[in-house]
């Protein structure tokens, strides 16, 4: 499995400008300054002028915190890796761009909490998938060259809604799903004149955590010669003026025995619920607030640095922030940055075992 961090920033942290000038013009300026009388024998002053006049300003964004996983196993379109994102982000089409890929190239996602840091992309992906007569070659099939929303309403198969193989799939806790219908319903009720519209329209909605008959339901995820275990794991985020709102942090848990904490955002630096799983975990992807002035909301990094255990701490990979974390030296497993990736398990992770 292969881990990309494609977000690592708060939900309210943005870029910044930088000047900027492109190479085609620098060496276009060096070539005048060299070959040019009027440029010769130019002062300082006249050459920063033209540098002025070229110079541009590029944004440098930063992307709300979420990540991509990639199993080696047959993908919706058929190759290899099945791609499922761990939340949206805010808009998660820009992230997905900077690494090269659009939604056509995602298969399923996964929402922890109805938040916008981490819901925002999901109209992004439902839409866009939907209209895409190839998203997936089953989707080709069965729309066998017809304009999605003639089939569904000229054929009066609204009431089939498209086939699961013909959309991204949608991995969410039960308690999840209502406020994320609430959410988004609005944006994708968007399809002229078919009625009935709703999240399972644009999704394979796989309801995951206890299910009625009590059982607590996981996601198996094939992986080359092995598998993970995908299983919402509870911790509390919010308690607003009427009711609390849990984050569903995921553990994935290999055949081999090795354990990926991804606990999502979460109110407290060590909550009691999840003690156990940070104990077992061998790598943690842990929320890390950095702003000068603490939400209350999430792990400060104060917090992290004075309270975590030490064993906890070197598991620890940190990310969410406002700023880059200032930490000790060697304290924490790392320090990501938007784009780093890891794979697990590889022969180092299972030397650690």
């Amino acid at each position: 499995m292969k881990v990309t961090a494609i977000g690592v920033h708060s939900a309210f942290a943005v870029g910044k400008f930088e000047d900027v000038i492109s190479k085609p013009e620098v060496e276009n300026l060096v070539s005048k300054i060299i070959n040019s009388p009027e440029f010769k024998n130019a002062s300082e002053e006249t050459i920063f002028a033209e540098i002025d006049k070229l110079a541009q300003q590029v944004y440098l964004p930063r992307w709300q915190s979420n990540f991509l996983l990639e199993f080696d196993m047959p993908s919706k379109k058929g190759g290899r890796p099945y791609r499922l994102l761990i939340d949206a982000g805010g808009d998660v089409r820009h992230a997905l761009q900077e690494i090269g890929l659009t939604s056509s190239d995602i298969d399923g996602v996964y929402i922890s909490h109805p938040h916008n840091d981490h819901i925002g992309g999901i109209e992004y992906l439902a839409l866009t998938t939907f209209f895409n007569p190839f998203y997936t070659p089953a989707k080709k099939d069965w729309l066998n060259k017809q304009f999605i929303a003639d089939k569904l309403f000229f054929e009066h198969e609204w009431w089939r809604i498209p086939p699961n193989n013909a959309k991204p799939d949608l991995f969410i806790h039960k308690k999840v799903l209502k406020p994320l219908k609430r959410a988004v319903g609005p944006g994708l009720d968007t399809l002229q004149g078919v009625p009935n519209v709703c999240l399972e329209t644009y999704f394979d909605v796989h309801i995951l955590g206890k299910q009625k008959n009590g059982q607590t339901k996981s996601h198996i995820f094939l992986d080359g010669e092995g598998y993970w275990t995908l299983t919402p794991i509870f911790a509390m985020h919010v308690i607003s003026s009427s009711e609390e709102m849990p984050s569903y942090g995921i553990s994935l848990q290999h055949s081999s025995g090795y354990n990926v904490l991804m606990p999502t955002d979460i109110h407290s630096t060590v909550p009691i619920q999840l003690k156990s799983h940070y104990k077992r975990a061998n790598i943690i992807y842990m929320d890390c607030e950095t702003s000068p002035f603490a939400s209350g909301v999430h792990p400060h990094v104060s917090d992290l640095i004075s309270k975590m255990d030490e064993d906890v701490q070197k598991k620890c990979l940190l990310y969410h922030y406002d700023a880059y974390p200032d930490v000790p030296e060697n304290m924490f497993g790392g320090i990501l940055k938007t784009g780093d990736s890891h794979i697990y398990p590889n022969k180092d992770n299972l030397k650690q075992d």
